[in-house]
């Protein structure tokens, strides 16, 4: 105690925090923790879009390979234009007769139908499967290709995970439409 002009004085001293500070501290920790979990959940919907984005590029690419690969060198438009259909995706085609696997030599129409059929299998992720269900492929995938003489568009479209304006139309209106549709459009000339 401290006695100044006859008056007495106590100081009191206090220990640890008050229960206001802890409510603080804890809804700051809760903050944190809280935009960390949004922030993952936002890396992982931004890297899963990537992943159909970069199925679909490649995708494209790829039957405008086999196109590419499998023209004949006489008039290759008169064996391409099997290739140019807008339903890819819609359902599965049947298995070709003729798979043009090993030795076995296959006409350009045949080469054509076992490309489709390879193709529509790795859109719809028919080719890999868990037991009876496809895994693999975009997420409502399909594809259209248009032929301008030896000009081809390939449109690769899928369902995206959040709403945005729809990518499908004009010209290269493919696939389901919706405001989650999202599209790669690949242009290639084959002579």
């Amino acid at each position: 105690m401290c006695n100044l002009n006859n008056k007495l004085f106590s100081f009191n001293t206090q220990q640890g925090m008050t229960f206001i500070e802890v409510i603080v501290a804890f809804v700051i920790i809760v903050t944190g923790i809280l935009g960390a979990v949004a922030m993952q959940a936002t890396a992982k919907q931004g890297s899963f879009d990537a992943m159909q984005r970069s199925l679909a590029s490649s995708l494209a690419q790829d039957i405008v390979a086999r196109m590419r690969a499998h023209a004949p060198s006489l008039n290759p438009n008169l064996a391409l234009i099997t290739y140019a259909r807008t339903d890819y995706g819609a359902g599965l085609d049947a298995v070709p007769t003729n798979r043009c696997s090993g030795v076995t030599t296959c006409t350009a129409a045949e080469m054509a139908a076992n490309d489709i059929f390879e193709w529509e299998r790795a859109l719809m992720g028919a080719d890999t499967t868990a037991g009876a269900t496809n895994v693999g492929g975009l997420v409502g995938g399909r594809g259209c290709i248009t032929q301008n003489g030896n000009a081809y568009t390939v449109v690769v479209s899928w369902q995206g995970r959040t709403e945005t304006v729809d990518a499908g139309t004009g010209d290269d209106a493919c696939g389901i439409n919706g405001r989650k549709r999202r599209q790669v459009v690949v242009q290639a000339f084959i002579f």
